[in-house]
């Protein structure tokens, strides 16, 4: 038997594999060792280092819950912004009009271009120069602002992928009986492109999630990774154990959000809201901004213009 990537190994190539496998465990086990015990050397394992996270809650309700606010809220808001805006320069770039379709689709590749640092960092020059807003709010609008135009971008690559996505049929049959271009998209491709787009939103979500560092790096926003130094200041220097936590606390809120779109993707294929095709986040190249494929892989289905 043979699957369409690889032939199914043999006797001799499953021992291989397992040599292999035996293999990287042996060096996995070693390498956490060698770091443990570097750690141990530097005593970054004692227990005062680890103990103000279990005894002291002025750590959580003073820096890391206020924080992880702080992350969440600049994440929601542009998440908010950014997904209308992405759904519409989607549509526009599938528009018939290349008086619509080509200026949008130079804006989109333009901001897919430029790194989201660069724009937060714009953006708040821009905020001081030519606004009147305070500076303890500046970063958080520089963030989010940044964020807003780069993700709106990807989005319109992703919105655009799904409807693509949908078997040409469901565009012929609403021609067939008598829908106008702009009722097929809101009634027929966009409510059955949702769950092929789901995937690849929640990638970006994520994305946006840990881009929010950025800001506290750079502009001094206070979300959830810039909270290290002062815990570092306050508590000793207890670098690695504030990272760990802080590293727990992202995987467990992206881990969160990851359960909550498959819930929701399962619930709209049980609803009959699904077409079967899946967009794939790396075929938009969401890391370039030049050499955009042209082409969408789906998993199902074949790829049609509207």
């Amino acid at each position: 038997m043979s699957s369409v990537l690889y032939d199914t190994p043999g006797p001799r190539a499953k021992r291989r594999n397992l040599l292999y496998s035996a293999l990287f465990l042996v060096l996995l086990a070693a390498g956490v060792w060698w770091a443990l015990s570097m750690m141990a050397e530097k005593n970054q394992l004692t227990a005062e280092k680890w103990s103000p996270f279990v005894t002291d809650s002025a750590i959580w309700t003073t820096f890391l819950f206020p924080g992880l606010g702080e992350t969440l809220k600049a994440a929601g808001l542009a998440l908010v912004i950014a997904l209308p805006l992405g759904a519409l320069l989607g549509i526009g770039r599938l528009s018939d009009h290349a008086w619509v379709r080509v200026p949008i689709g130079a804006v989109v590749e333009f901001f897919r271009a430029i790194p989201v640092l660069v724009m937060m960092v714009f953006a708040s020059a821009m905020f001081v120069q030519f606004t009147t807003i305070e500076s303890e709010v500046r970063p958080l609008y520089a963030v989010v602002t940044g964020l807003v135009l780069y993700n709106a971008s990807v989005i319109a690559e992703i919105v655009r992928a799904g409807i693509l996505s949908l078997p040409s049929g469901q565009t012929d049959a609403a021609k067939a009986i008598g829908m106008r271009k702009g009722q097929t998209m809101r009634y027929v491709l966009l409510p059955q492109a949702v769950t092929a787009m789901l995937p690849a939103l929640v990638s970006q979500l994520v994305v946006i999630v840990k881009d929010t560092a950025l800001g506290g790096a750079v502009l001094g926003f206070s979300e959830l990774l810039f909270q290290i130094r002062s815990i570092t200041a306050n508590y000793g220097a207890n670098t690695i154990a504030a990272f760990t936590v802080v590293a727990l606390m992202y995987i467990a809120v992206n881990g969160l959000l990851t359960r909550f779109a498959g819930w929701l993707e399962r619930r709209l294929r049980q609803g009959g809201k699904s077409s079967g095709a899946t967009v794939d986040i790396t075929d938009i190249d969401t890391e370039l901004g030049g050499g955009v494929a042209e082409e969408v892989a789906v998993r199902k289905g074949h790829g049609t213009g509207t």
